[in-house]
């Protein structure tokens, strides 16, 4: 504010008088200007949220995209290049955004589930309307965490910001659903983009029905453009387009199968646009300038934080995200992370962490195809027509591997091999990346209190009476090094591991046991047959999810009684009604992976109550869905209860 004074002519000549009073005139000016421009001011917050996108927009260099709304914006701009989504999937993606906490540790990460958080932490709308913003959400929400209390000022289709009382600073989350997934397959649909020219990643056949969803894939986006246009527009027609910092970004990537769903870069990577008006500069990132690029390593996790900085809020401290912009802005990170859980009806276990150049992807479930069977994602028909062809033996490497076992390691340049099928874990020349983010990640694991290590069932168990976040912190209910050192063991398939994994079958922590038992069933025949005394011994094991594990094994490599006695533990743990909700979709994915072996529980799944009383209707949705894949008719239906939202879109 030192203008003013710099405009005081000479003082030689002048008289005292007339020189106090332009001191006093200049002064004054600088207060009215400092009066007129609050130090910290409270900008207006929106988002615009397109669904299953990945960066292949124009301004991200995709030749096939026509987008010149979002084009326009990133050229006044500032363009992330590795914003990371967390989790490859709506749900814990969301999850993500709204907590500010990796669903691992929370116990979010599986697909649809509903956990609690614990009573000090709070949804980012709640600790921004503490501060007076107007906050709302049009209109997708499908958190797997339980709202503590009220989170939104309106969330529905007709939430807007304008509905906010005369001067109240407002954030706001516009979601558009015409990227979706589901929107990829929706036919009638005259293409607008040629199939001929799109460009197709090496894992996927070439094939018409590929070709059409990509062009089709792309003709949402454009249309999408044209929603983010409207949007823009309305913000100036308001004449609050000075007043806003925008935000453009995917909520996972695209709908076509190896993105979404997948932790790899494919179905991590999502566009983020960010811009900042003139007069709200001092927020801005470090990076920032119109029309640049940052290569800042971001996740869904640093939203929250960035959200609270910008609004003037230090982050609390229970936030594991960093802040990227505002005043609490922190330094770049070396590393962001990813993680599969569940995903609809099948479980796996996998993380991801990258650098600015290498993904590491670790396969705890290797012997789990990223593949399985997932109603929702066999709707698309890439999906249908990529499986026939790899069942007809049709297809050769690279577009084998979506539909076989997984390597417990991968590692990816993505400068040389954006596509991720040329696996470098066994080249001597990246031996220092791969242990250096293969450290990344355990490391990760131990900060977060990572408890999807526990099985889905066995997490609820475990948390009885506190938050599963809670348990998972608390090393005599959780001794994670322990769990982890057995999952480590069991899923890097590294020959003589048999002996210590049928010790583990001893120890006092359920958690190892499984591992040890999943252990020894990823090992396949001769290491079951190994360890029958004691995998028997597992089928009476305390813990539900141990003697699922232990059914596996018996009925999968063994015959007669061993089969005779694992269909009889698997009997009564199909049933949500005997053993809750997880544990059932657990032991139906058994009887799946058993398949013919288990065709004496027909009868049983058939007729069963496919509810659990005690579980949230998102967790109950799954039972019926495997039900019906088994027996080939629907079982009976759970009945939602009163009250609750339809179940939105995947």
């Amino acid at each position: 504010m030192r203008t003013a004074i710099s405009t005081v002519p000479p003082l030689s000549g002048l008289s005292g008088a007339f020189i106090v009073i332009l001191l006093c005139s200049a002064i004054l000016s600088d207060i009215a200007v400092a009066a007129a421009a609050p130090a910290n001011p409270r900008p207006n917050i929106l988002w615009i949220v397109s669904e299953d996108i990945n960066p292949q927009l124009g301004c991200y260099g995709d030749p096939n995209a026509i987008t010149p709304a979002l084009d326009r914006l990133a050229a006044k701009g500032l363009r992330y290049t590795r914003c990371w989504s967390t989790a490859p999937v709506c749900a814990p993606a969301r999850t993500a955004l709204i907590s500010g906490e990796y669903p691992c540790s929370t116990g979010g990460e599986h697909m649809r589930s509903e956990v609690r958080m614990p009573s000090f932490m709070r949804m980012y709308p709640q600790l921004l309307a503490a501060k007076g913003y107007y906050c709302v959400n049009v209109a997708k929400e499908d958190y797997n965490l339980a709202k503590p209390g009220k989170v939104w000022a309106e969330s529905s289709p007709r939430a807007h910001y304008r509905n906010r009382a005369a001067g109240q600073p407002f954030f706001a989350v516009f979601n558009i659903e015409i990227t979706h997934e589901s929107q990829i397959r929706k036919r009638p649909h005259t293409l607008q983009h040629d199939p001929a020219k799109m460009r197709l990643p090496a894992y996927h056949p070439d094939t018409p029905a590929v070709r059409h969803d990509w062009a089709q894939y792309y003709d949402n986006i454009t249309a999408t453009d044209q929603v983010v246009s409207n949007r823009l527009a309305e913000l100036e027609r308001e004449g609050l387009a000075e007043d806003t910092i925008v935000f453009f970004y995917g909520d996972n990537g695209s709908g076509m199968p190896r993105s979404k769903r997948c932790p790899y870069n494919s179905g991590l990577n999502v566009p983020l646009i960010i811009y900042v008006p003139e007069k709200l500069k001092a927020l801005a990132p470090p990076d920032y300038g119109a029309g640049g690029a940052s290569d800042r390593l971001v996740g869904f996790v640093d939203f929250a934080p960035t959200l609270l900085s910008l609004a003037g809020i230090e982050p609390p401290a229970w936030m594991q995200g960093l802040a990227f912009m505002g005043p609490h802005a922190t330094p770049p990170p070396r590393y962001i992370h990813g993680l599969r859980g569940r995903m609809d009806e099948r479980y796996d276990l996998v993380r991801s962490v990258r650098n600015d150049r290498f993904i590491y992807i670790r396969n705890y479930m290797p012997h789990l195809i990223y593949g399985q069977y997932i109603e929702y994602m066999f709707q698309t028909p890439t999906t249908r027509a990529w499986k026939e062809l790899y069942d007809q033996g049709k297809l050769r490497p690279p577009q084998t591997f979506f539909w076989e076992p997984k390597p417990p390691e991968e590692l990816y340049d993505l400068n040389a091999d954006p596509d991720e099928v040329h696996n470098l874990v066994a080249s001597s020349r990246h031996s220092a990346i791969l242990e250096e983010l293969r450290r990344a990640q355990r490391d990760q694991a131990l900060k977060v209190r990572d408890v999807g290590f526990l099985p889905e069932a066995e997490m609820h168990r475990r948390a009885a009476g506190t938050t599963i976040y809670e348990m998972g912190h608390d090393p005599a209910r959780y001794p994670l090094e322990d769990v982890l050192a057995m999952a480590d063991l069991a899923s890097l398939l590294e020959a003589g591991a048999v002996p210590r994994l049928k010790a583990g079958l001893n120890n006092p922590d359920s958690a190892v046991r499984y591992w040890a038992a999943l252990g020894l069933l990823m090992r396949g025949d001769s290491a079951v047959k190994q360890s029958l005394p004691e995998l028997r011994r597992a089928l009476d094991d305390s813990s539900p999810s141990v003697r699922i594990v232990a059914a596996q094994a018996c009925g999968q490599f063994g015959e007669g009684a061993d089969l005779k006695r694992a269909l009889d533990i698997l009997k009564d743990l199909v049933q949500p009604e005997k053993s809750g909700a997880y544990a059932a979709i657990h032991a139906l994915n058994v009887v799946a992976a058993l398949g013919p072996k288990a065709a004496p529980l027909s009868d049983t799944i058939r007729s069963m109550n496919t509810k659990d009383p005690n579980a949230p209707d998102r967790a109950n949705s799954y039972v019926p869905r495997l039900a019906t894949d088994l027996t080939g008719q629907a079982a009976p239906p759970a009945a939602p209860k009163k009250g609750r939202a339809k179940r939105p879109a995947r």
